[in-house]
């Protein structure tokens, strides 16, 4: 009889809820019921719904941040200044691939963080900032190499105009399947990944006016 694994089962609970309802609207209780175990289980392996909602993010978010700098640094290995197509596979596609392996609970994940990244709760925020603080140091630097005439505030609105278009084709790739009548089709991981690349890589190195 396999033996029931109670900290995994609580993080289970807990994504599918926050993901669903939004972090600050479920309460530890729901978390409770939804798990099928009791407070002192929660307390014990996480202590508060905030350490909670920290490790829920880092179960998913470390392991992808880990594959996105693996890849920047494979690509780095190849050319001192890496081309803006090569830095954005490295950013996208292992996103984009989590967000579509049900799996690993991608799609769930990823519309829990579209409402993370949305939600103007400084705590929540601050958590983001932690985990995605290595990726953002290590990127950065590497879209100033390859855009090297791009003033540095125009790099930024682009690159908040990249996390956007990120963010919503990952969250939301249904609407794209009825906005279109069936003519594109999401579930085609490695051509989004393609198409998303080409439509960023399109926008960093456009022309400023």
């Amino acid at each position: 009889m396999k033996q029931k694994d109670t900290k995994a089962d609580i993080l289970n609970a807990a994504e599918e809820l926050f993901a669903n309802k939004g972090p600050n609207v479920v309460s530890l209780r729901q978390v409770i019921a939804h798990a099928n175990v009791n407070l002192a289980a929660i307390h014990y392996h996480f202590g508060s719904k905030e350490t909670l909602l920290q490790t829920v993010l880092a179960r998913r978010l470390m392991p992808l941040n880990e594959e996105r700098l693996a890849l920047l640094e494979e690509a780095g290995r190849h050319s001192r200044r890496i081309p803006v197509e090569k830095i954005l596979e490295a950013l996208v596609a292992p996103a984009l691939r989590l967000s579509r392996d049900s799996r690993k609970g991608g799609a769930l994940f990823m519309r829990l963080l579209g409402r993370c990244y949305t939600d103007p709760d400084d705590n929540i925020q601050a958590m983001l900032t932690r985990q995605l603080n290595e990726v953002a140091e290590r990127f950065l630097p590497a879209f100033q190499k390859a855009l090297p005439k791009l003033p540095p505030m125009e790099l930024f609105w682009r690159l908040h105009f990249m996390v956007g278009a990120m963010a919503h084709t990952m969250a939301d790739a249904e609407r794209l399947r009825e906005f279109s009548g069936g003519q594109c089709d999401p579930d085609n991981t490695e051509d989004t990944i393609h198409r998303l690349v080409a439509f960023l890589a399109g926008g960093l190195k456009a022309k400023v006016k």
